[in-house]
């Protein structure tokens, strides 16, 4: 969570007094790039943070290293819980707040609690897909331990089948969770989510050498964002479909044009034709897929079945346009 970050950051800065991007990153386990928009966010809320430039330069606390919050300016201190305050859903990260709020002296405390109660981080989806994490805690303290897990992971559609791994570190992306860790294959990542059953085997789990978890997952995320833009596929999308196109697909569709029928030619990135085939079904006749012949046959046979499935329901007309398509 970022909240905790941005607590992290400051604390480490009061006892450090002088940093650079890199050791904050270091200390944090995040990239360099992160480290510096921490320490950015904290200037800009009003957090005497600021940065010099050149050799000898880095991060400084304006005042000098310190031990505890106290020497915080009211205004400061209420502009470090209206950052961390929305962020504060996890029972860890209420509990480090409330040693902070103990830290200031008692005049400062009423402004401190009441910033941290003036707005709220709602992590749920809207859409509801989002799954619960109930084995966080577990993963966390065997990252931390250094304990050997054994895993029961499902994936889409599939029963769970239970892995061996070595945790070494969970990551966030766009707000979903996964677990960093070697196995017999290689370094893999574990969705949190799917992640049924945690076991500890009782024996060590082994680091390799100069592991680097912000590194690594560098890595592993441009594995698997190549991978999800693997196919492109274009077709044509109907007047008032854009809403829902950019909800559905976000920054994998792309707008390329524009017929004097008012339809828009797209393009559309995805792990394979049939994958983007299957996520545009629903948009039925207001979306054709022009190329690969890949989706086009996907999509078809995806209404052949519908059509089946319901024809006893779908009234006639919804039939005639399945197997016509748009005009």
């Amino acid at each position: 969570m970022r909240a905790d970050r941005l607590v992290a950051a400051l604390l480490f800065l009061q006892t450090r007094g002088r940093v650079t991007a890199a050791e904050v990153a270091a200390e944090l386990e995040v990239s360099e790039r992160t480290a510096r928009r921490d320490l950015e966010a904290l200037a800009t809320a009003g957090i005497p943070v600021y940065a010099q430039a050149g050799r000898g330069g880095g991060w400084t606390l304006v005042g000098g290293a310190r031990t505890d919050l106290s020497g915080l300016t009211e205004n400061e201190i209420r502009a470090l819980f209206l950052l961390a305050g929305p962020s504060a859903t996890s029972p860890e990260l209420r509990v480090v707040l409330r040693k902070l709020v103990r830290a200031l002296p008692a005049p400062l405390r009423k402004g401190a609690e009441a910033a941290s109660r003036a707005g709220v981080d709602d992590g749920t989806d809207w859409s509801g897909t989002e799954a619960g994490e109930p084995r966080l805690p577990a993963l966390q303290r065997a990252v931390v331990e250094g304990h050997r897990l054994r895993i029961g992971y499902a994936r889409p559609g599939e029963e769970p089948r239970e892995r061996t791994v070595h945790p070494l570190g969970v990551a966030a992306k766009a707000g979903v969770r996964y677990l960093v860790a070697d196995t017999d294959a290689g370094l893999r990542t574990f969705r949190v989510s799917r992640i049924v059953s945690v076991v500890e085997t009782g024996e060590p789990a082994v680091r390799p050498a100069d592991f680097d978890l912000a590194t690594t997952w560098r890595t592993l995320a441009a594995r698997m964002e190549d991978r999800m833009v693997a196919a492109t596929v274009r077709g044509r999308a109907a007047p008032g479909t854009e809403a829902v196109l950019d909800r559905l697909l976000g920054g994998r569709l792309r707008y390329t044009g524009r017929g004097e029928d008012g339809w828009s030619d797209i393009e559309v990135d995805g792990p394979t034709p049939e994958v983007v085939a299957a996520q545009l079904a629903g948009l039925g006749a207001r979306v054709e897929l022009i190329e690969p012949p890949e989706a086009r046959a996907h999509l078809g046979r995806l209404g052949a079945e519908l059509a089946r499935m319901y024809a006893d329901s779908a009234p006639s007309a919804s039939l005639d346009a399945v197997r016509s398509g748009p005009a």
